[in-house]
């Protein structure tokens, strides 16, 4: 069976406009590292968190080792975020301090930023 030389276009043309789908799509779902590092500095979270030291809180690499492979890690920690939970500073209780922004987006930016770290 011979395949017309439109046929073969056709398909060439999906199978390369599958595998720029196939390679955006990881590109989609990362955080925009600027964004969430601005969010970061907006919030003063440097006080008590570093990327990769632990400060009066946990780094974000301890974090996000933390949460590896958890299902729902991001909810999880998207509301850690954004509720003012209680957490434990020097052996005390005290209020952990919600993201000043009420964009779900931009919080959840910030949620992957330190999920990937």
């Amino acid at each position: 069976m011979r395949v017309s030389a439109s046929i073969t276009t056709a398909l060439a043309a999906a199978a390369a406009a599958l595998v720029l789908l196939v390679a955006a799509a990881p590109a989609a779902a990362q955080a925009d590292a600027d964004a969430a590092q601005a969010l970061l500095k907006k919030n003063e979270c440097g006080k008590c968190h570093a990327v990769d030291k632990k400060k009066e809180g946990p780094s974000y690499k301890e974090t996000a080792a933390k949460r590896k492979g958890q299902a729902g890690a991001e909810d999880a920690l998207y509301k850690h975020l954004t509720s003012n939970p209680k957490v434990k500073v020097d052996g005390k209780e005290e209020e952990h301090k919600a993201l000043k922004s009420k964009d779900e987006a931009e919080a959840r930016n910030l949620v992957r930023w330190i999920l990937t770290r």
